[in-house]
């Protein structure tokens, strides 16, 4: 019976000594060459040079290394696509680089009236139209081509005292006539003569100029002097040649002095006026060449310079108004009608990428730069000007470096889904647009 308890006794050791020899395997075989390298009470643990495993200690004045972990958490992120799958979403490449930049504006046109050729037909009397020769709007007339007959009492009264000057003149001259054959050798007579006769001629051109100053002209005044009868009613003559564009005036209505009878507008040269949004403003000035075509006039193409920038904005379009001139021989430009102008404005060299390169989130720009092997760093840059298809990188990309330029979308894609971004550039880390050597700068 004791043989047996025995036995029991030594296994029930045995197993015990081999769980204790396993916790202290497992748990505290560390312990003791930790106490080993641990240092005193107050001394940090790296301070005892020559322990395996233990940095050595830094000599003094040394600067301090950045560590590796620090590396490579700088380092920009990048997204893979691999080259099979670049071919199959068609992923295309292009270096930034210096490139002479055209923006082109487009705007329509409308043609308008010169109106520094456009003349008001008017009296300076008081009457009745007798007469009226202009029948319609759109009339043709030439300069001196009659246009109406206006029957004024008033200009009648003055013609009437424009008669009995003249004969009052003819009467004074031929009595001074007489009296100068009978006078004595003194000459007292003739010099009074003389006197009377030149104060009638000046009686006689005053009313003479106040029937000009009417509009009257001189063939018909000196009608009026010769015959000794009044004319009946004023003809009204066109100043100009040119369309009549609006017409007040009806057979035997009542004019009122300085009232407006035509317009006559001379259609020779036109105006092209177009809208120019306020943020295209700043490229164009007076001078400029423009491209004007007709849709109508299919293959003819005009040219013309700028003549004018409107000082003032349209509050509810933000557009300014811009003029050109154009000749119209042939009259084939007729007011009203719409042009599509065209400006190319030269912005010179500048660093800048394909538009399409550069993806606008509305807060950040962001293009990918290959790095190689299938690799894309996303990178912010900031802009400047837009041109046709281009656009200027202020900062953000150096010369030379190969950004996406085609399903950069898709590559943008595939960095949010791995939950990669572009990091914004801090004030170190902020690279500007390096231009390549030679070249000039983008400012």
């Amino acid at each position: 019976m004791k043989k047996p308890l025995i036995i029991v006794v030594c296994l029930i050791l045995v197993a015990t000594g081999i769980v204790f020899f396993y916790s202290t395997r497992r748990g505290g075989t560390g312990n003791p060459s930790k106490n080993l390298t641990q240092a005193p009470t107050g001394q940090q643990t790296g301070s005892m040079p020559g322990m395996p495993g233990m940095p050595a200690e830094k000599p003094p004045g040394e600067p301090a290394k950045p560590a590796e972990v620090t590396q490579k958490q700088e380092e920009a992120p990048t997204v893979e696509i691999p080259l099979e799958k670049q071919q199959l979403i068609g992923v295309k490449t292009t270096v930034a680089s210096m490139q002479p930049l055209q923006k082109i504006i487009r705007t329509v046109g409308k043609i308008e009236y010169d109106e520094r050729k456009l003349t008001t037909v008017n009296t300076k009397v008081e009457g009745w139209i007798e007469k009226l020769y202009v029948n319609f709007t759109g009339i043709y007339v030439k300069k001196g081509e009659r246009l109406a007959d206006i029957y004024s009492p008033e200009l009648w009264a003055t013609q009437q005292e424009f008669i009995n000057l003249v004969r009052w003149a003819k009467k004074t001259g031929k009595r001074n006539t007489d009296s100068g054959r009978t006078a004595d050798s003194s000459g007292d007579t003739q010099n009074l003569a003389a006197m009377l006769s030149k104060d009638a001629e000046s009686i006689i051109d005053a009313a003479r100029q106040r029937l000009k100053l009417w509009d009257i002209s001189d063939e018909q005044i000196k009608k009026i002097e010769e015959s000794e009868k009044p004319v009946r009613t004023l003809a009204v003559y066109s100043p100009v040649s040119g369309y009549v564009l609006q017409k007040y005036a009806t057979q035997g209505m009542k004019v009122m002095a300085g009232e407006k009878l035509l317009e006559v507008s001379d259609l020779s040269t036109v105006w092209i006026v177009a809208d120019i949004y306020e943020y295209e403003l700043p490229f164009i000035k007076v001078g400029d060449t423009a491209r004007i075509q007709l849709s109508y006039f299919s293959g003819k193409e005009l040219s013309s310079r700028i003549e004018f920038v409107a000082p003032t904005l349209d509050a509810q379009t933000r557009t300014a108004k811009v003029r050109f001139s154009i000749p119209n021989p042939g009259g084939q430009l007729k007011p009203q009608m719409f042009t599509d102008v065209e400006l190319k404005v030269n912005l010179g060299q500048k660093f800048a990428v394909p538009d399409d390169a550069v993806i606008d989130t509305g807060l950040r720009k962001i293009v990918y730069v290959d790095k190689g092997d299938g690799y894309f760093e996303p990178r912010v840059v900031t802009t400047g000007l837009r041109a046709e298809k281009f656009i200027e990188v202020l900062s953000g990309l150096k010369a030379g470096e190969k950004i996406a330029s085609a399903a950069n979308f898709l590559i943008d894609s595939e960095a949010k889904l791995k939950g990669i971004e572009a990091k914004d550039a801090g004030s170190g880390a902020k690279q500007k647009a390096v231009a390549p050597p030679g070249g000039h700068g983008s400012h």
